[in-house]
C-alpha cells in the first residue's frame, strides 16, 4: 500500500516544541506583564496577556490533537475493524514521522495476516473438494460390495472396516470445514446468558442447567457463545454428565459438569487437533480444537481447570 510521501515532523520536535512553547509562554507573560502593567494598567495588561496565552495554548492543543491524538485514534479504530473483519479503509493521516512508519507497519501486518487466512481457506477448500469425491466413491463402492452374496465373512468384515474408515474421513473433512468457517465467522457483540437459557434447554433437554451471573454481559455474540457452549455441553453429555453449571463474570465464563472428568493422561492433549477418546463411536477429535480456534480469532482463550469431580473449563475474554 503506497501512501503519499510528504514532510512530517518528528515526534521529538512536536513534544519538545510543545514543552518549550508552554514554558516560554509562562516566562514571557511575566516579563510582558512587568513592562505593560505601568503602560496599560495591570488589570488590562493581565486580561490582554491571558487572552494571548489562551489563544496560543489553544493553537498548541490543536497541533497536538492533529499530530498525535487523531492519528493514534485512527490507527486504533483501524486495528479494531481488522479484528472484527469489517470493511476497513486505511488511515490517511499519520501526524509525525514515527506514527507514519508505525501506521505503515501495522497496515502491512494486517495485509499479511489477511493473505495468510485467505491462503489457508483456499487450500482447505481445495483439499476438501479433491478428497470428498474419492471418499464418496469409496463409500458407494463398499455399499455395493456389502450387498454382494459372494463375500466371505472375512471379506464382509474388511468391507465394513473400509466403510467405517470412509465415514471417519467424511467426518474429518466436515470438521475441517467447520474449523475454517468458525475462524472466519464474525461473532463480535455482547450477550447475557439469561437470553440464551431457553435455547440451551431446548438444544440439551437432558441437561439440568445452573447459571450464576445470568445478567452479566459477555463480549461475544449469542451465536458465538451458543456454538462454544454447544460443543462443551455435548461433550459433557456424551460422557454421562446430567448437570452443567455456568458461571459468568465480565471477563470469564466457566462451565463445569458432574461427569467423570478428564483423566490426567489426557488433560494436556484435549485441545490438540484429531485427539479423541471416542474414535470408535464417531469422534473426530476436532470439537475442542474448533472452539479454541474460534475463541482465539475473537481474542479469547479457553483452558481446562483442575476439578475434584467432573470437567471444568474457563473461557477468558480480552478486556482491552
Amino acid at each position: 500500500m503506497r501512501l503519499a510521501e510528504k514532510w512530517r515532523p518528528s515526534l521529538w520536535l512536536v513534544l519538545g516544541g510543545a514543552l518549550v512553547a508552554t514554558l516560554g509562554l509562562s516566562l514571557l507573560g511575566m516579563v510582558l506583564l512587568r513592562y505593560l502593567g505601568p503602560e496599560l494598567g495591570f488589570k488590562n495588561a493581565a486580561y490582554l496577556l491571558a487572552s494571548v496565552i489562551c489563544a496560543v495554548t489553544a493553537l498548541i492543543w490543536w497541533l497536538l490533537l492533529r499530530l498525535l491524538l487523531r492519528p493514534i485514534t485512527a490507527l486504533k479504530d483501524y486495528a479494531e475493524r481488522v479484528g472484527a473483519g469489517q470493511e476497513n479503509p486505511p488511515p490517511n493521516h499519520f501526524g509525525t514521522e514515527e506514527l507514519h512508519r508505525m501506521g505503515r507497519q501495522v497496515m502491512g501486518m494486517a495485509t499479511t495476516l489477511s493473505n495468510r487466512e485467505k491462503t489457508v481457506r483456499n487450500f482447505t477448500d481445495h483439499v476438501i473438494h479433491e478428497v470428498k469425491t474419492p471418499v464418496t466413491t469409496v463409500q458407494a463402492a463398499t455399499e455395493l460390495l456389502q450387498d454382494s452374496t459372494d463375500l466371505t465373512d472375512a471379506d464382509r468384515k474388511l468391507v465394513g472396516q473400509i466403510r467405517n474408515a470412509g465415514k471417519q474421513m467424511q467426518a474429518q473433512l466436515a470438521a475441517l470445514r467447520e474449523m475454517v468457517i468458525a475462524r472466519e465467522a464474525n461473532y463480535h457483540g455482547s450477550v447475557q446468558l439469561v437470553s440464551l437459557f431457553d435455547r440451551l434447554q431446548r438444544d440439551h433437554p437432558l441437561i439440568d442447567f445452573q447459571i450464576d451471573g445470568a445478567a452479566v454481559p459477555l463480549p461475544m455474540s449469542g451465536d458465538g457463545i451458543l456454538l462454544v457452549l454447544g460443543h462443551l455441553i455435548r461433550n459433557s453429555a456424551s460422557h454421562g454428565a446430567t448437570q452443567v453449571q455456568l458461571t459468568a463474570t465480565p471477563a470469564t465464563l466457566e462451565l463445569s459438569d458432574n461427569g467423570p472428568g478428564i483423566s490426567p493422561g489426557n488433560r494436556d492433549r484435549i485441545f490438540d487437533p484429531f485427539f479423541t477418546t471416542r474414535r470408535d463411536s464417531g469422534g473426530t477429535g476436532m470439537g475442542l480444537y474448533i472452539i479454541s480456534s474460534l475463541l482465539q480469532a475473537h481474542g479469547a482463550t479457553i483452558n481446562l481447570l483442575p476439578s475434584d469431580s467432573g470437567a471444568r473449563f474457563r473461557i477468558g475474554f480480552d478486556q482491552n
